[in-house]
């Protein structure tokens, strides 16, 4: 939280570089559509719940989640 932009954008490409080397990786982050359009799988919580879990790709797609998560 905090970052400049531009600090994010670089944060992320390394964890893509690490990602596709076939580095697993645990991420935390607020920004639900740049996290889900990167990961393979995710969990969603809500107050320390899981509330939903699928691809990246399928939440991504998902009405409940863009409604929610990515302001739509």
């Amino acid at each position: 939280m905090g970052l400049a932009p531009i600090i994010t954008e670089q944060v992320f490409q390394i964890i893509e570089v690490l990602r596709n080397r076939g580095t697993t990786i645990l991420l935390v982050e607020q920004n639900a559509r740049l996290a889900l359009s990167l990961v393979d799988y995710a969990y969603v919580l809500e107050n320390g719940r899981l509330v939903m879990e699928d691809t990246g790709r399928s939440l991504l797609a998902d009405s409940k989640i863009a409604e929610a998560y990515l302001g739509a």
